[in-house]
């Protein structure tokens, strides 16, 4: 038996080994580059991360450096965080809240540092920001008292039928333009006159303000001619007119009628949806049952 024979081989089985040898040497060629690439971005990134902690150093011993800004401020109105901020203990605060409660002001430095207690060093370091109003620093002026001179500006006042007022009367009272004093004028004509003056606060417009500042200068000094309204026979449109009614309770007034007869006296108006007590005395006076 020829021992060659042992290491002949067919050509596909030598065409089989050869393609393992190539794909060996191409997988480690493979692996060789992918672990120089993973080296690289390896390196890459803790340079980056380098990068970064630098401007994160530089940014913190900026930061340490750095010293906080003061602005001057009035020490009277120094809030728990101010304080704080400018090394003021919580006692030192509160004696100063505690001061200012009773409504007074501290107007030097030296005063200061009498209500609060602050140390001599602390003072020393933000004194210099404080900045008190101008007429801290200023002299007092002196008056010349006229204790002689008695000078009586209050003027009496004559008050005018409001039922006789012109619009030019109206106007003259602080708060009252001609817009409110035209409503005025038109809520008398419709009526026929006013028979109070609490018959102000029943037109839109008025503030307590001006209703008060009208009564010091207007009156009622007589009954005027009233335009009566017949509350059981107007129509919808007619009672809608009146200055104390508007559409909706006109309806309603109409719907009573209908619903249970004539409106008799005041206490058939409380039955009326939309009319406040307040206004059924004065309104009953403008109509007819």
């Amino acid at each position: 038996m020829n021992f060659k024979s042992y290491f002949r081989l067919a050509k596909q089985q030598r065409n089989g080994i050869f393609l393992l040898f190539l794909l060996i040497i191409v997988t480690q060629i493979g692996y060789f580059f992918w672990i120089s690439n993973q080296q690289t971005r390896t390196d890459s990134s803790n340079h980056e991360w380098l990068g970064m902690q630098l401007v994160i150093d530089s940014l913190k011993n900026s930061d340490n450096n750095t010293k906080p800004v003061i602005y001057p401020f009035n020490p009277n109105f120094i809030t728990d965080y101010k304080g704080y901020k400018l090394g003021m203990s919580v006692k030192e605060l509160e004696k100063l809240f505690a001061f200012r409660k009773q409504n007074k002001y501290v107007n030097s430095a030296k005063e200061f540092q009498t209500v609060t207690g602050v140390s001599d060093s602390l003072l020393n370091a933000i004194s210099p920001y404080f900045k008190f109003p101008d007429w801290v620093n200023q002299p007092k002026k002196e008056y010349i008292s006229f204790t002689n001179k008695k000078v009586d500006n209050k003027k009496s006042i004559v008050k005018i039928d409001i039922n006789q007022a012109t619009q030019e009367d109206l106007i003259k009272l602080y708060g009252i333009g001609p817009a409110l004093s035209e409503r005025i004028l038109k809520n008398r004509e419709s009526l026929g006159g006013f028979l109070s003056m609490e018959q102000m606060q029943f037109i839109w417009g008025l503030s307590p303000e001006v209703i008060e500042n009208l009564n010091k200068h207007f009156i009622v000094t007589s009954e005027p001619k009233l335009n009566k309204i017949d509350v059981n026979n107007a129509s919808i449109k007619e009672l809608a007119k009146f200055p104390y009614f508007n559409y909706s309770i006109a309806k309603e007034i109409v719907t009573y009628r209908s619903m249970n007869g004539e409106i008799k006296n005041i206490e058939d108006l409380t039955k009326i949806k939309g009319l406040t007590s307040e206004k059924i005395k004065i309104i009953a006076l403008y109509l007819e049952f």
